[in-house]
């Protein structure tokens, strides 16, 4: 007997997880499995929790740095849930639960000035600090979760201060609602970087589920945690700082995990370094490496972005000795939108810093002009021959740049809104 001929029509793929094709058989159409027989139990329990907990299209739909980082944040979250309800039953004791002597209007005035103070601190917070939060989230992400652990620490200790009971839970939700605020931002922040496919929300709603499921595994060993605690002082702390050291060790290696494609101040530092230094443009991965992930209250050449023009130049003279020789004022005047220029004026006053605090020049230069800057009198002569620089050097770099896998349509450079619109062409 002649056997049915079998004639491949098409196949389809779901992202990278599913493959099928459709085959005709005496002129019927079958859909199947691509190759390697049919599905198990297994793959399909995993293809379920994939498309509950992670974004579609995954992975081909986030970064590559994205299962890595989501692991260490979910363990980091489990520790911190724990330390949570240490914290909160801590709480709960000191505002006089299960004291009959405490009285529900000093405990109710208690909590809402904790609630009160922590307003005040989140929006004090959020003006001071926001627009860091998008260019230095790695620094700010470790810095919240930090805090938080000390919040928790202040609370789990203010039971033992009953004068100071209010003052200590008070200043605790401050930090909190720092915490709130930070953590809130930079989240966002790395958000915006995982998403592949402008899917901002769909990792966002993953997060929050990924995150629920954390807290309700936290919630069960709580469970069991809270009778053991109880009145046990020395077990409560020495579950905390157990929970604290594994909370702090996960968020050092998430955000560590995180590489991320655009230049903020401190990666093109490390790459603008390293280029003045032998020539070499070092990629995303490498400089993320030696991007500090710590607040640093050291004191540094500081470099202020898109600001006033009488806090650069005081008189025309003195304007015009900082536009000598130079018919692109990009250091002073930028417009919006312009990111080849915005990302050329950020490598000029980085390339100026390294040479002010330099001691002697690095040993590989990429021209002779470099060398000759350190000997140079004058702080505007100095820009002068800066801007000549980078005249020779500035479309070589961004080609670099751009070849190791660098984003530069974009920046997380921490600019201010001030602009300046040239009126004269005779300055």
């Amino acid at each position: 007997m002649e056997e049915n001929k079998q004639v491949v029509l098409a196949t389809e793929k779901y992202g990278s997880g599913e493959s099928w094709e459709y085959v005709a058989t005496d002129g019927a159409m079958e859909r199947r499995r691509d190759g390697r027989g049919g599905a198990s139990g297994g793959n399909y329990i995993i293809g379920v929790f994939k498309s509950v907990f992670l974004p579609q299209g995954y992975p081909e739909s986030v970064s590559a740095d994205y299962l890595r980082y989501q692991f260490w944040d979910t363990v980091q979250a489990f520790s911190s849930s724990l330390s949570g309800t240490l914290a909160t039953q801590a709480s709960l004791r000191g505002v006089g639960v299960g004291n009959q002597e405490a009285t529900v209007a000093a405990a109710t005035i208690t909590w809402l000035l904790r609630d009160g103070t922590g307003m005040l601190g989140r929006i004090l917070f959020a003006w001071r600090k926001g627009t860091k939060l998008d260019s230095e989230a790695k620094i700010w992400r470790l810095f919240a979760d930090v805090l938080n652990d000390f919040a928790m620490f202040m609370e789990i200790v203010a039971p033992n201060f009953p004068a100071s009971f209010t003052l200590i839970v008070c200043t605790a939700g401050i930090f909190k609602s720092i915490v709130g605020v930070a953590g809130g931002a930079t989240r966002a922040a790395l958000t915006v970087h995982q998403a592949r496919r402008d899917n901002m929300a769909d990792i966002s709603a993953k997060d929050g589920s990924q995150e629920t499921l954390v807290n309700l595994a936290g919630l069960l060993i709580s469970l069991v945690l809270i009778p053991l605690v109880t009145d046990n002082p020395v077990l409560t702390l020495s579950l905390f700082f157990l929970f604290t050291a594994l909370h702090l060790f996960a968020n050092y290696k998430a955000v560590r995990s995180v590489v991320m494609e655009t230049f903020n101040e401190a990666r093109l530092s490390i790459v603008l370094r390293r280029y003045l230094r032998d020539g070499r443009i070092l990629g995303p991965a490498a400089a993320n490496r030696q991007e500090p992930v710590f607040l640093d209250f050291r004191k540094t050449v500081s470099i202020k972005l898109g600001v006033r023009l009488k806090d650069v130049a005081q008189s025309q003279e003195e304007l015009q000795l900082a536009l000598k020789n130079n018919n692109k004022p990009y250091l002073l005047g930028l417009k919006h939108g312009m990111s080849s220029r915005l990302l050329r004026s950020v490598l000029l006053a980085h390339e100026h810093c390294t040479i002010c605090s330099s001691q002697q020049p690095p040993k590989a230069l990429p021209n002779k002009t470099l060398k000759t800057l350190l000997s140079l009198k004058g702080q505007w002569e100095m820009v002068c021959n800066s801007h000549k620089l980078m005249d020779q050097m500035f479309d070589t770099f961004l080609k670099g740049v751009d070849s190791a896998g660098w984003q530069t349509h974009r920046t997380l450079l921490d600019w201010d809104e001030w602009r300046v619109q040239w009126k004269s062409k005779t300055i």
